[in-house]
């Protein structure tokens, strides 16, 4: 079983800097990335970042922040629970 982090604070922040650049705080894992989408998951969900030549310029799981460079397009928020419990067929049969 895999561990899950906790930090010290409750809050999540999340900086977009000119649509070129987004710092995210609790951030627990990447689940994926390429250079048009990045899957961040954190304390309070999932966050999706689309967009093109997108890069991980910094990764510190032991402080839980993330921040991505590139052209972002759109940032989607995914609770928790909204992910939890929801396969493949779970998703496509809603």
């Amino acid at each position: 079983m895999e561990e899950q982090k906790t930090f010290k604070t409750n809050n999540q922040n999340v900086f977009l800097e000119n649509r070129e650049k987004i710092s995210i705080t609790e951030v627990q894992d990447v689940e994926s990335f390429d250079d048009e989408l990045i899957q961040v998951l954190t304390t309070k969900g999932k966050i999706v970042v689309k967009g093109k030549i997108l890069q991980v310029q910094k990764l510190d799981l032991e402080e839980g922040k993330a921040v991505i460079n590139g052209t972002i397009n759109a940032i989607t928020y995914i609770d928790k629970a909204d992910s939890k419990g929801k396969g493949f067929l779970g998703k496509i049969l809603k």
